[in-house]
Formats: C-alpha cells, sequence, structure tokens
C-alpha cells in the first residue's frame, strides 16, 4: 500500500479544520455543567477516573493535572487504585455513553455510594442516565464514520475535547486554588 505524496500544505490544513472543531464543540458545551463538574471533584474526599481508549488517556491526562492541586486522584483499573466508596467521585467519559466499561464503572460506583460525573456526547445514553453530574460535549462518537458530525476520524473530536475540557477545568481550579505553579510543580513526579 502507498501513501502517495502529500501536499505541502496538507498539515496546515487538517491543524486549522482540527481547531475550528474543536472551537466549535467545546463553545457549545454548558458553563453550567462544567461549573457544577468542578464543584463536584473538588468536593470530593477521591476522585476516580474511567474510559476506554483515547477517552480513558484523555482522563488520565486530567488525574495527573488534578493531582497536581493535591487531590487524591486514582485511575480505575490500575493496580494499586483503592475501592470507590461514599464521598467519592467517578468522573468517566465515554462519548457514545454506552461502552461497557465505562457503564460499568459507573453501575459500582452508584452501588456503593459514590456520585458519577459522566463526560459523553450522548446525553440519552445508559452512562449519562447513570450519572448524577453530566457535562455533554456536542461532538462526533466512534460509530459516526460519515462525516456529518466530525470530519475527523471516528470519535476523534470527542476524544480531543475531552482533554481540552479538562484542561480548561484545571486551570479554573487551579485559579480558585489559589497556588503557585511552583507549589504545584512540587507534586510532579520525580522518579521519571
Amino acid at each position: 500500500m502507498s501513501l502517495g505524496v502529500l501536499e505541502p500544505q496538507s498539515y496546515s490544513l487538517n491543524q486549522v479544520l482540527i481547531l475550528d472543531e474543536l472551537k466549535q464543540s467545546l463553545a457549545a458545551v454548558s458553563e453550567a455543567e462544567i461549573e457544577t463538574a468542578q464543584r463536584r471533584i473538588l468536593a470530593a474526599k477521591r476522585i476516580f477516573v474511567a474510559g476506554a481508549g483515547r477517552s480513558g488517556l484523555a482522563l488520565k491526562m486530567a488525574a495527573m493535572r488534578f493531582m497536581h492541586l493535591g487531590l487524591e486522584v486514582h485511575v480505575a483499573g490500575e493496580v494499586t487504585a483503592p475501592a470507590i466508596g461514599p464521598d467519592d467521585l467517578l468522573l468517566v467519559a465515554s462519548g457514545s455513553g454506552a461502552t461497557a466499561s465505562a457503564v460499568h464503572a459507573a453501575e459500582v460506583a452508584r452501588k456503593v455510594g459514590a456520585e458519577v460525573l459522566a463526560v459523553t456526547a450522548t446525553r440519552d445514553s445508559k452512562l449519562a442516565n447513570l450519572a448524577q453530574w453530566l457535562i455533554v460535549i456536542p461532538a462526533a462518537t466512534k460509530q459516526n464514520l460519515n462525516g456529518t458530525a466530525s470530519a475527523q476520524y471516528a470519535g476523534a473530536l470527542f476524544e480531543q475535547s475531552v482533554m481540552l475540557l479538562t484542561d480548561s477545568m484545571f486551570h479554573a481550579m487551579w485559579r480558585e486554588w489559589g497556588e503557585s505553579a511552583e507549589e504545584l510543580y512540587k507534586r510532579h513526579a520525580n522518579l521519571e
């Protein structure tokens, strides 16, 4: 299989397309949902993040930043993650809201009395119905292959949006927290 010759402008054009889609997607997210999510994250005893594939990777990045704030954060499924319980918050992402592992994590969290904050593109999904708190990102899910919801492949827009949304939330919480960048950096990993 030959990839052929790429046109010199293709990178620039793709970059503009992706950034434009992200700008539209994130601009349509409810400020009220974001503010509520930030309050729930800061109020939680412990935060657990869960998601499959690239959505899960985006939440792992969020977990790292929340840890830099001094919050107790765990990645569900990692060997050092304790059991979730009451007063804890599960932050879970699934574009479709139907990803089996994400739905299962939300079911377990609810069963033991933890709160569930879901990030999804599908407001009427099983995951959304399990969550007490919701952030809806109007973006293509991995099942949207016809290019009408996004020109990007599968769920790329949703996954990118999760990363930028949680980075923006971190930035707002950091400013509210009032610690300097130097204070946060003391929590940065030193066994790299």
